[in-house]
């Protein structure tokens, strides 16, 4: 397969790109995705066969059960990083290895039903928070150690609401592209 080829499908929508400003539009177009991802997920992959779940969205890519328990297990992860930024002073968070993750035994074989349900669960108790949050707030941090990335609250209601839509319209497009 051709590098451009790949890359489009390794990223469909793109890298994501934190805006020089954050307007309150941004924030609200972000959380309204995050608000809609698990339904619009569950809607997605709830019909999807064991052997449709079981396929690659890219050629030595994640299988959809895999991108569902990512998902869940990146925006839990996610969830608790702003609750140290809120708890914390720009705590320096620890990282997970996402691709060991998706290799264990829950992620390869585990039902997507428990991964959308926690997902349902982990986004209401995000959005909860992230609406009642004061613009001081939303300007705490956290370090990545990753590169020693500091990061916002603010930006990171973007980066996620990027990172379900990237991974959502892997998933989508896997679908057409196989005609299911």
């Amino acid at each position: 397969m051709e590098k451009e080829a790949l890359e489009q499908l390794k990223y469909p929508i793109g890298k994501f790109e934190v805006p020089k400003t954050i307007s309150s539009s941004d924030l609200e177009g972000w959380i309204a995705v995050l608000e809609e991802l698990p339904g619009k997920l569950s809607d997605l992959v709830s019909a999807l066969s064991t052997d449709q779940l079981e396929t690659p969205y890219r050629p030595g890519g994640w299988t959809v059960r895999q991108l569902v328990h990512h998902i869940s297990d990146s925006h839990h992860n996610s969830y608790i990083r702003f609750k140290w930024a809120l708890t914390e002073n720009t705590p320096v968070i620890k990282p997970y290895n996402e691709k060991e993750w998706a290799e264990l035994f829950d992620s390869r074989t585990a039902p997507v039903q428990m991964s959308l349900g926690h997902l349902k669960a982990v986004h209401a108790k995000l959005v909860f928070l992230i609406k009642g949050l004061s613009e001081e707030d939303l300007q705490r941090s956290f370090v990545h150690p990753d590169g020693n990335l500091q990061s916002t609250l603010k930006e990171n209601i973007g980066r996620y609401a990027w990172h379900g839509t990237h991974h959502y319209t892997q998933i989508k497009n896997l679908i057409e592209r196989e005609g299911w």
